[in-house]
């Protein structure tokens, strides 16, 4: 498979852990650390893979460039205007450090779709799977906006960008069980997943 060169992998592992209780990146899944799944199926795919994290020294040990979120305590929205200023590139592929089904071929899939959009993003319903998504860098000004005026939710800033939303349908083809957006928020989660 060819390694993409001119798209940027980028984990975000800024998160609190609130609901968790303690950093969950670096719970086992599998006899795996959940942050190392993340990483073997990215780097599978792209050249250049980086970290957006608050805490650089735990995640130095995995030899990728680290990054702090450049706004503190507004969510996993910081961690997108983060990485879009950090990377090299023109877009980035997004990902949480917590989702251990990553799926190789949707993302694929969703890179070869992305060709004149700022967004490329999975839609399920009215349900938008925001951290497995394609942001380009024209979307900076619109989120530096939106943290501006208070508005975290990562989608606040869509009305005012390009998106190609991934249907349904178009995600069952290559993840028949949709097990790509699975994210482990509790212990509980963590053993409900072990053995899907």
């Amino acid at each position: 498979m060819n390694i993409v060169k001119d798209i940027t992998g980028v984990i975000l592992a800024g998160g609190k852990s609130l609901r968790y209780g303690k950093d969950k990146a670096f719970e086992l899944f599998r006899g795996t650390p959940l942050i190392e799944r993340v990483i073997s199926v990215m780097k599978e795919i792209f050249s250049e893979v980086i970290i957006i994290t608050n805490d650089l020294d735990k995640y130095r040990e995995f030899g990728l460039k680290t990054y702090e979120d450049i706004i503190k305590d507004v969510g996993p929205i910081a961690g997108i205007l983060t990485g879009l200023i950090r990377i090299e590139t023109e877009a980035g592929f997004f990902v949480a450090c917590d989702m251990p089904f990553l799926n190789s071929r949707l993302i694929r899939y969703m890179l070869k779709e992305k060709d004149g959009f700022d967004v490329t993003v999975p839609k399920i319903g009215e349900y938008i799977e925001p951290i497995h998504a394609i942001y380009t860098k024209r979307c900076i000004p619109f989120i530096e906006e939106a943290i501006s005026l208070k508005k975290f939710n990562i989608r606040s800033f869509f009305e005012k960008v390009s998106v190609r939303y991934i249907q349904k349908e178009e995600i069952l083809e290559l993840d028949p069980e949709m097990k790509s957006f699975i994210n482990i928020n509790s212990p509980e989660d963590l053993r409900r997943y072990l053995n899907v």
